[in-house]
């Protein structure tokens, strides 16, 4: 029996159960599904930096953006704060799409 031992969506569970495999799972206290959507945002940060294929990417850019909303939720951080906010900054500071990479700035 494999472990994984890891965070998965809520209805991946329905999912093994509807191909007949036993497994075990648990509800995480507030504490540790915190640490554990931590090191699942690290888990889609990586796979999105491997990703080659554009489907790939795009769907490993969801899986990064609903582990953000999930860490946004514990906070009472709602999905459209987060946009506002991004939206905030981009009209004040801009976005990336010029590439500028700053090498120093003199004192």
């Amino acid at each position: 029996m494999p472990t994984y031992n890891k965070l998965v969506r809520d209805r991946i569970p329905d999912t093994i159960e509807k191909s007949r495999k036993r497994f075990r799972a648990m509800t995480l206290d507030e504490s540790t599904y915190e640490k554990e959507l931590k090191v699942k945002l690290k888990e889609e940060t990586d796979e999105l930096l491997k990703a080659k294929l554009r489907e790939e990417q795009v769907e490993e850019m969801a899986d990064l953006l609903e582990v953000v909303y999930a860490l946004g939720k514990l906070e009472g951080i709602e999905p459209g704060e987060i946009e506002h906010v991004r939206k905030k900054k981009r009209t004040e500071r801009g976005g990336f799409e010029e590439r500028i990479f700053l090498i120093d700035v003199e004192e």
